[in-house]
């Protein structure tokens, strides 16, 4: 695959396409300062990003519009220059709440459209203000769902126009494949974003992704961040992990930079989250060294299939 910093885009079967790198926004609003998403996504636009990935969850959306619109002000870029995507909540998914939402994210954005916009997980829960609606014993309430009819109410959304593309995340072959054989499919889903990095690597599902050529989204890439409230912290820390560091010396780059090069040579999107501007940097530097077929080898034999987001919900 020839990638250079140009032309480092993937095409999607609408016809779109997406960039290879993107920043991830993903944000704990207990822990992360005002403004910090906002800074950090104007200097991934300076930096050469043009994808980024968010959600309503992030509770940050304001802050990533905001930072687009600067942008766009400051004759840095056009909005066709970005690419956003934006995510349908788990209770969000009765269809007729499907378009509202979406509706509320562009609001939110003060964008009229996304780029991409993603069924985040292929289950519900209980529709309402609660994020993570929860009963009297502190466990969450599940919401039967139709992701049959929940797509359609996506597809609407594509002919709308609020839309450009639409895809899913986190779902596994069976739950892709009751959308692909959904009797009257419009539009198959363009992307799947899942966890995906050397020590997950995805193997069985980027092959039948590609059979259906649906583009596999890395979240994750570089492992994650060790805070045990969401992350399986009993795993071993990808970015100490020799095999990428040695790849890595020899190329004068980081565990993390050979991480996401590896991926975006397997044809996976990448999008790491950084709210650092030196390393939001560092990992746009991917485009100007490729790895050997030996090393892309080496690379996947360090798969241990391990999760690191392991969505206990």
């Amino acid at each position: 695959m020839n990638l250079t910093a140009e032309n480092h885009r993937v095409p999607l079967s609408d016809g779109n396409s997406i960039p290879l790198l993107g920043l991830g926004t993903y944000a704990d609003p207990q822990k992360t300062p005002k403004g910090s998403c906002l800074e950090s996504v104007k200097i991934a636009i300076d930096t050469g990003y043009r994808h980024i990935d968010g959600a309503f969850v992030y509770y940050n959306e304001h802050e990533v519009g905001q930072a687009i619109r600067e942008k766009i002000a400051e004759g840095k870029i056009k909005r066709e220059d970005i690419f956003y995507c934006g995510k349908l909540w788990n209770t969000c998914h009765p269809p007729e709440l499907v378009r509202p939402t979406l509706e509320k994210t562009l609001k939110i954005l003060q964008l009229d459209y996304v780029d991409l916009y993603i069924i985040e997980l292929p289950m519900a829960f209980k529709p309402g203000d609660a994020i993570y609606p929860k009963d009297e014993n502190g466990k969450i309430i599940y919401h039967e769902t139709d992701l049959c009819a929940t797509w359609e109410a996506m597809e609407a959304c594509k002919d709308a126009g609020l839309a450009k593309s639409i895809g899913v995340s986190n779902f596994n072959r069976r739950q892709l494949e009751m959308i692909l054989n959904k009797p009257g499919l419009k539009y198959k889903p363009v992307s799947n974003q899942v966890e995906c990095h050397p020590y997950f690597t995805q193997p069985k599902l980027l092959e039948f992704c590609r059979q259906h050529d649906i583009v596999i989204v890395g979240y994750s890439p570089l492992g994650t961040s060790r805070d045990e409230t969401w992350v399986n912290v009993s795993s071993p820390p990808l970015l100490k992990d020799p095999v990428l560091n040695a790849i890595g010396k020899k190329y004068n780059k980081t565990a993390a930079q050979v991480a996401l090069r590896f991926s975006i040579q397997r044809g996976v999107v990448v999008i790491p989250k950084s709210f650092n501007p030196q390393r939001i940097r560092e990992n746009f530097q991917i485009f100007d060294f490729s790895l050997t077929e030996k090393e892309m080898k080496e690379i996947e034999a360090l798969n241990k299939n391990i999760r690191y987001v392991e969505l206990l919900m």
